[in-house]
């Protein structure tokens, strides 16, 4: 047991460093030449995006810890000090930028022998260059607000969320008279970051708007006596953290919009900017952010802020993975009632391979059906144009009782649903926002509906938000059930939230943070006294991320009694597999593929009446502690083989399935026998699925 050991960080892995790594699948989805080209470039976008948060939130805390306790703090698990970890991540972070410019040039070139060319200003033709000013009149400029940088002057306040051009103007006559300012790049849906331009026959060419702005300088800054005029893009990163202020006077929705100003205008941490910028205009920059540790300021290319690639253009389907046709669930018939399907039989949803309008319409008959009284849901992350938001405005509307919980500390979208609560109390919908210090990340929905002389619960439990847009790209599962016994759990939840000094017990679902890391713990020591007692005994999971020492520990345990622990984690994983005497019986794998995997599973032997598990909660200290998580046993026999067999599928997959037994190689897993069929399992559970409707 000297493993157990709380002072032994060694036997855990770095959860940041784990976290790049998996952010280093990504890239190899983009190097990877199977991936159709585009797509490869969209893989791009995601890593650039992943990074930006990743800097936001992680690096911010790593600098913040270095400046509290310098190199004398506690270890860090994987043995590290803050500045030391600090050190370690800039170098990987160094290390992959280079492979993902490598990558990025790469690819840009292969596109071009397939006739997609991505010009740049100084390469329109005269008819381009018409079409350029033309655009630029029409559409950029009334969006286009440059600000003039004077040395004397405070710099006017710039986001985190959006990329720059630096200008610098001067003459040849008088070198001391150069001016400098800076232009946002006004990327939105009305105007795009990517402009397909008119181009040769069999060619496609396309400019980034950064390069419309360029080509049209002399008209932004035409009042203006310059000889020479450069422009340079450059991006900030600031320290994400949320501050809530303390003044009780204050109602919530006030603190967190304060907080979120705030945040806006939080430190800056890194600043991103183009290596051919003429050194007076980055110092003058520089000098305004107040990064005069120049190692928070990195060169780059010409172009920053490249989540953008996740909206290139479709120009091309050849170069796209093919689109997929989300399947109706088999159980379901168009046009008819979900909630008698749901009073006969549970249903599980399985997203982005079964559609998601089967849940929007789940909550638009219980809008409208005469006998439902009530639909109680907790909101998370909704889309921009959200179809739910709709359903629940309409069922108050229809003069049902309707009560959301939308949690405003959703990170990156808490203005979004500041925004949404005004919609939703508009409408006549209760709205709460949860209990202090609690972050509520369940995926929950109760419809209590009048049948004869009581109300019948129909109770909705997933591991996805309620996202339109999300549920095409990340993979998740929704169960429906009309059990009483969850319905009267659900109904206890949702006490708890507009209660919170009510205590509950639940019969079948599984809350956090008073009672979920509590059940998982008994069940791995029942997998263990089964081991230890000579019974077949095994635990298999599938997470986003498992970084939770306790839970870690558990399984280290397990594996030393004896217990299979098979894993699927997407991203961090602080656990280490296949260490002799602490987790050889543990492997682990992560899978990376076109969709998000995002659904957790966790099975159970149970002595041969295997027990099976679907969550919105990850195995970390945030989500088992510090936040409301649902669980639900799955209790039909049928869907419990289907959700078996899709963990089944998942882990025989030898195509997008990296092993996690050496994390600093992300080999891809291989067939072990010669001639074996390669198993993609994204692609298997499609065709899996789509065979039992």
């Amino acid at each position: 047991m000297q493993y157990m050991s709380e002072l032994n960080r060694s036997v855990l892995f770095n959860r940041e460093l784990s976290w790049l790594l998996f952010n280093e699948r990504v890239l190899q989805e983009a190097q990877d030449e199977s991936v159709p080209l585009i797509q490869r470039l969209r893989f791009l976008g995601i890593y650039s995006n992943n990074l930006d948060e990743f800097y936001r939130v992680r690096v911010a805390n790593l600098e913040r810890l270095t400046i509290l306790t310098g190199r004398k703090h506690k270890r860090l698990s994987g043995d590290y000090a803050p500045a030391e970890l600090l050190d370690t991540v800039r170098e990987r972070i160094a290390a992959l930028h280079e492979k993902y410019e490598q990558t990025y040039n790469h690819i840009l070139s292969e596109m071009e022998r397939q006739g997609i060319e991505v010009v740049n200003e100084q390469q329109l033709s005269e008819t381009q260059k018409i079409f350029v000013r033309d655009y630029f009149a029409s559409t950029v400029s009334i969006r286009t607000v440059p600000l003039m940088l004077r040395k004397r002057n405070r710099l006017p306040f710039l986001r985190d969320d959006r990329s720059y051009l630096a200008v610098k103007m001067w003459s040849r006559k008088a070198r001391a008279n150069v001016r400098y300012a800076i232009i946002e790049i006004p990327v939105s849906s009305a105007c795009p970051r990517f402009v397909t331009l008119p181009s040769p026959a069999g060619k496609t060419h396309i400019i980034f708007l950064d390069d419309i702005l360029r080509f049209c300088l002399d008209e932004i800054f035409f009042m203006f006596d310059y000889d020479e005029i450069t422009a340079h893009a450059f991006k900030l990163t600031r320290d994400a953290e949320l501050t809530l202020d303390d003044d009780i006077s204050k109602s919530l929705i006030q603190k967190m919009e304060l907080g979120i100003n705030q945040r806006m205008h939080g430190k800056p941490i890194r600043l991103v900017y183009d290596r051919e910028m003429p050194r007076d205009l980055l110092m003058l920059i520089t000098s305004k952010f107040g990064l005069h540790d120049l190692v928070n300021v990195n060169a780059g290319g010409r172009y920053h802020f490249l989540r953008d690639l996740m909206k290139f253009p479709r120009v091309a389907p050849a170069l796209e993975y093919p689109r997929q046709v989300p399947l109706l669930h088999p159980g379901v018939k168009k046009f008819s009632s979900i909630l008698s399907v749901i009073k006969k039989k549970d249903l599980l949803m399985t997203y982005p391979y079964q559609s998601f309008t089967h849940l929007l319409d789940f909550l638009r008959e219980a809008a409208i059906d005469p006998y439902v009284e009530s639909i109680f849901i907790t909101i998370y992350r909704v889309a921009e144009r959200s179809k739910v938001i709709s359903a629940l405005t309409n069922a108050a509307r229809n003069g049902k009782r309707v009560v959301a919980l939308v949690e405003l500390m959703a990170r990156f979208d808490e203005e979004r649903n500041i925004e949404f609560t005004d919609t939703l109390q508009a409408a006549g919908v209760k709205v709460i926002h949860g209990i202090e210090g609690l972050k509520v990340h369940s995926k929950l929905i109760l419809v209590q509906r009048r049948e004869g002389a009581r109300l019948k619960g129909y109770t909705h439990i997933g591991t996805g938000n309620f996202n339109e847009d999300t549920a095409t790209l990340y993979s998740d599962f929704s169960l429906f059930t009309a059990n009483d016994q969850i319905a009267e759990d659900a109904a206890k939840v949702f006490d708890f939230l507009q209660h919170t000094h009510q205590h509950f017990e639940c019969k079948k679902l599984i809350v956090s943070p008073y009672f979920m890391r509590n059940f998982f713990m008994e069940r791995i020591d029942a997998e263990i006294r089964n081991a230890k007692a000579g019974r077949p005994a095994y635990i298999y999971a599938k997470f986003n991320s498992l970084t939770d020492v306790d839970m870690i520990y558990a399984l280290y345990r397990a594996s030393m009694a004896g217990v299979e622990v098979r894993l699927i984690v997407r991203g961090a994983c602080c656990l280490m597999p296949g260490v002799e005497g602490l987790s050889e019986n543990i492997r682990a794998i992560s899978i990376v593929d076109k969709f998000l995997e995002h659904a957790r599973i966790i099975i159970f032997g149970n002595h041969g009446d295997e027990q099976v598990y679907i969550a919105s909660a990850d195995w970390m200290a945030r989500n088992l502690s510090r936040r409301v998580e649902v669980g639900v046993p799955i209790l039909d026999k049928e869907i419990r083989r289907t959700v078996r067999k899709i963990f089944d599928i998942q882990w025989s997959d030898t195509v997008k399935a990296r092993d996690l037994s050496n994390f600093a190689e992300n080999k891809y897993v291989k067939p072990t026998e010669p001639g074996t069929v390669p198993v993609r399992a994204q692609e298997a559970i499609y065709a899996y699925l789509q065979k039992h409707k």
